[in-house]
This record gives C-alpha cells, sequence and structure tokens, in this order.
C-alpha cells in the first residue's frame, strides 16, 4: 500500500484518503475494502508493484474477515428444549 506524505498514514490504493489499521475495521467495512481491491486488481489497471501490494492487503482483510466471523461464531448459542418442548437452557453454536 502507498505510504502518505513523508511516511505518514498509509494511503489507500486510489490514495484518497488514509486507510485505518486492518486490525480497527469492522467486519462489514474490511470486506467492503476487500471489495475495492478484488475491482482493483480484476480492472488490470494497478502497476505489479501495486497489484502486489493490493493482494497483500487483501490477503490480511480475508484474514481480518475469517477471524471476526469466527468470533461471532463463538458467541451464538443454539436454545435447547426439554420433552416438554420447553427452553432448557443454552448450548455452544456447532456449525457441523
Amino acid at each position: 500500500m502507498p505510504s502518505g506524505p513523508k511516511n505518514g498514514p498509509p494511503m489507500s490504493a486510489d490514495a484518497s484518503a488514509p486507510v485505518p489499521a486492518i486490525a480497527d475495521l469492522s467486519f462489514e467495512d474490511a470486506l467492503k475494502r476487500l471489495e475495492t481491491i478484488v475491482h482493483r486488481l480484476e480492472g488490470g489497471d494497478a502497476s505489479l508493484e501495486e497489484s502486489i501490494e493490493l493482494y497483500a492487503e487483501g490477503d490480511r482483510l480475508r484474514g481480518q474477515c475469517e477471524a471476526r466471523l469466527q468470533a461471532a461464531q463463538a458467541r451464538i448459542e443454539r436454545i435447547t428444549l426439554g420433552p416438554d418442548g420447553q427452553p432448557r437452557g443454552t448450548q455452544p453454536f456447532d456449525a457441523g
């Protein structure tokens, strides 16, 4: 990712605004940035060096999105019902 003026904060690929640290992005913001990167790479307008930087940033964003999804899944609980059909308690979510 290109750096800002005089080694300031990183700039977005189009150099229009500073890019916040990936760890500070919400899931939605990280996904939006990842989609922007994918469109930029698919467009073929980026130089080789910029494409490599964008790809690396996209990979970090993918990891951030995956971590946020796993954290959300860990917080989801499944309501269990007793033999009488009434709620009995909760169990951790099991996707499998």
